[in-house]
């Protein structure tokens, strides 16, 4: 018979606990409450200057759009920053190109001009000669 195997269970050891000492020099940077609260206060400000002027650019864009006179609705054409220029500014030629671009995509946004006769405003006064006419003026 076959002697069984003997086998070394190894227990694992736990680690040990290494304790650095924090030194006052490496302790963390913090600010007083007062501090925070006022760069809090400073962020909270340039957020809403920053959401109304792209609100004021998206107007612009807006305004753009509908100095085209090329759509119906000018507020159908999305706004995109790609639409500025270098100053946060409306692209003249910029918009003019989404307004093509989105009217190849979608025709039924295009401003509708009638055209022709369309029988409103003034006409000219339209005189029938015929036989009644002739028998009123010769009484």
């Amino acid at each position: 018979m076959t002697e069984p195997a003997t086998e070394a269970i190894v227990q694992p050891t736990e680690p040990e606990e290494v304790t650095e000492a924090v030194t006052p020099e490496e302790e963390p940077e913090t600010f007083d409450r007062e501090y925070v609260q006022k760069l809090r206060d400073e962020a909270a400000g340039h957020r809403v200057k920053a959401k109304r002027a792209e609100a004021l650019s998206a107007a612009l864009v807006t305004a753009q759009a509908a100095a085209t006179g090329r759509m119906a609705d000018p507020t159908d054409l999305p706004y995109d920053e790609e639409m500025l220029d270098d100053d946060g500014l409306p692209d003249v030629g910029k918009v003019t190109a989404a307004v093509e671009e989105m009217l190849k995509r979608k025709p039924h946004l295009a401003a509708r001009r009638p055209r022709g006769d369309v029988g409103q405003g003034a006409r000219p006064e339209v005189t029938e000669e015929g036989l009644a006419s002739l028998l009123r003026r010769g009484a």
